[in-house]
């Protein structure tokens, strides 16, 4: 999850010393312990460098895995198992999942910062050929980008119409990312995180009910393109529909962001995804994905 963050604002945190902080964490998983050395590769914004947490990394750091982030918490674990192990996290906070997200953001008058880029280009291509375990977490800054456009008039009268396609081409483009993470790493387990009701976070509290329900076709719509990669034998988290991403208590203080509460809830969500390979089905009809009219 992320929300449009500029570089300095990350820098500014790691200069006040909240970067990788090293601190007790919350309480890791259970590992399960079997046979073979580990690489985990970490792909995401500025939720994989633990933003809103009380320990934020360095974009890019090769040596943090103390913070308290949901990726680092998993990197904590698979290294608790005892096998040999690597990891690489290129999460970038602002990045979207896209080309054509970034080219909408920059129309709409609100660009994605350079450094930050998209999945597809700035990060599928580092991940390393051994990679054992891959995460995704894609569509935050996409839903908000995609909802911004709505709302400014570019779908004209057919403002459903115009958020589905932009879904539609949001789920091809995360198709995309898989193949590309696949031909780089053949044999990894991808896990891929879907969304919440964004239309349900803190920092849409105060917007009008047309604007939530908006929100909430833009965000449904995204985690249902995520949901059907199962079909592509990726094992999906269901965040949509854990009734405590929707508590106050597991946001950050800008209310989009997790917190270290929240981060915990999603690195619990996560890891039997990524430790034994297997995952239930996402729930299509929990009563999260409808919030609002």
């Amino acid at each position: 999850m992320n929300r449009r963050l500029p570089f300095a604002v990350i820098l500014a945190v790691v200069a006040s010393g909240l970067a990788c902080a090293r601190s007790e964490g919350p309480t890791a998983p259970s590992p399960t312990v079997s046979s073979g050395p580990i690489s985990y590769t970490a792909i995401g914004a500025s939720d994989g460098i633990g933003v809103g947490s009380s320990a934020v990394c360095i974009p890019l750091a090769p040596d943090c895995i103390d913070g308290r982030g949901y990726v680092q918490s998993l990197a904590r674990s698979l290294k608790a198992t005892g096998r040999e192990f690597s990891w690489r996290n290129l999460s970038l906070p602002g990045a979207v999942l896209s080309r054509a997200i970034e080219d909408l953001a920059r129309d709409i008058g609100t660009p994605i910062e350079s450094l930050a880029g998209n999945f597809i280009e700035r990060q599928a291509p580092f991940v390393p050929t051994n990679t054992t375990h891959v995460t995704i977490f894609a569509g935050g800054n996409d839903a908000n980008v995609i909802g911004r456009a709505a709302r400014t008039g570019r779908g004209g009268s057919d403002v459903n119409g115009y958020v589905d396609a932009q879904v539609r081409q949001w789920g091809a483009d995360l198709e995309d990312l898989v193949t590309r993470v696949r031909s780089r790493a053949p044999n990894a387990r991808i896990v891929a995180l879907n969304m919440i009701n964004l239309a349900g976070a803190p920092y849409l509290a105060s917007n009008p009910i047309v604007e939530k329900s908006l929100m909430q076709r833009v965000a449904v719509g995204i985690s249902d393109r995520v949901n059907a990669l199962t079909s592509r034998s990726v094992l999906v988290v269901d965040l949509m529909c854990d009734a405590r991403l929707y508590l106050t208590s597991s946001y950050a203080s800008d209310g989009f962001h997790p917190g270290d509460a929240g981060y915990a809830v999603l690195a619990e969500l996560a890891w039997p995804a990524l430790s034994s390979g297997t995952a239930s089905p996402p729930n299509p009809s929990c009563p999260q994905r409808r919030l609002f009219p």
